[in-house]
């Protein structure tokens, strides 16, 4: 079964709880470096916008990590983040 998340980011208000509902959900920690979602803060109109990963095919960010912790997953084509390599720098 396929499932989406649908973000609505007219009502976020900033305050990071779906980063770290989002994390102890997956990873058992509240962590928000360890969430699959993330707050981006415009700092001069006073808005917040939650995203996710949207898998997408030019992955600027597997380009952009400075420790290869970006990899394609072979069996799924998905681009996965490796934890064990990771540093956290959010490039």
């Amino acid at each position: 079964m396929l499932r989406s998340l649908h973000i609505n980011p007219e009502k976020c208000t900033g305050c990071l709880q779906c980063e770290m509902a989002c994390s102890f959900e997956n990873e058992g920690v509240f962590s928000p470096a360890k969430s699959r979602i993330k707050v981006f803060t415009f700092h001069e109109e006073g808005r917040f916008v939650p995203y996710t990963c949207t898998q997408c095919a030019e992955a600027w960010c597997m380009q952009a990590c400075p420790v290869e912790a970006i990899v394609i997953n072979a069996a799924t084509g998905a681009k996965d983040v490796l934890d064990n390599v990771c540093v956290g720098c959010k490039v």
